[in-house]
């Protein structure tokens, strides 16, 4: 599985330092899981900013703190000892859902029911305690498009079995989409596979269909 899509260095420092909603939380955990070179550097954050913390002043920090940390990332030579999951042993198949984000649903791929959402596209809502994002298992069937829409807020896409295209770029297994109000776009399901991904939004999408705009209540999305 080769990742091309990862966590921004934003993200993954405020993921460090604890202070993302539970919702982004789960999708970049459940993108930590399958990458290694994102739990590489989430290792690096968390040396280098337990050395910064151990050193700092009482004082306010400075405003080239973060740049400071990210030149000191760079010649930090922090290892992972080892994969967070690895159900490659002792002869047993790598789950679809890695953790985290396996036990929020409790289960695998085949033991889920699945909500329709029309025209062959399904969801399963995910329950979060922190109700400041909505999560959700999408399921796009191959070859299809997701309809055209831009954002309110922020969404992260992590998909989890199949791809999509977006513009010229292509999301498979363990890559991370980061969109935000800035994006409009209609992501398209390849072929061969139906493209299972968890989205993760703090608002709702802004469709450019008025009859999607007319059911999206109904849908929750």
């Amino acid at each position: 599985m080769s990742i091309n899509h990862h966590i921004s260095d934003e993200l993954l420092l405020r993921y460090a330092s604890g202070e993302l909603a539970e919702g982004w939380s789960l999708a970049v955990a459940t993108h930590l899981a399958l990458c290694p070179s994102c739990r590489q550097r989430l290792s690096k954050m968390e040396t280098i900013g337990g050395a910064l913390l151990e050193n700092i002043s009482t004082g306010a920090a400075s405003d080239d703190a973060w740049a400071r940390m990210r030149r000191r990332m760079d010649k930090a030579d922090v290892r992972v000892s080892q994969p967070m999951e690895d159900h490659r042993q002792a002869g047993r198949a790598e789950p679809i859902l890695p953790e985290p984000l396996r036990s929020y649903l409790g289960g695998d791929i085949d033991s889920l029911k699945w909500r329709s959402l029309g025209m062959g596209a399904y969801q399963i809502p995910i329950r979060l305690a922190d109700t400041s994002t909505i999560a959700r298992l999408l399921r796009i069937p191959a070859g299809k498009p997701v309809p055209e829409h831009g954002h309110a807020g922020q969404e992260l896409t992590l998909v989890l079995a199949g791809s999509f295209r977006d513009g010229s770029d292509v999301f498979a297994r363990g890559d991370l989409e980061e969109a935000d109000a800035s994006l409009t776009h209609q992501p398209l399901a390849s072929e061969g596979e139906d493209c299972i991904c968890l989205a993760v939004t703090d608002a709702p999408l802004k469709f450019k269909s008025w009859l999607v705009r007319l059911i999206q209540p109904v849908l929750g999305i």
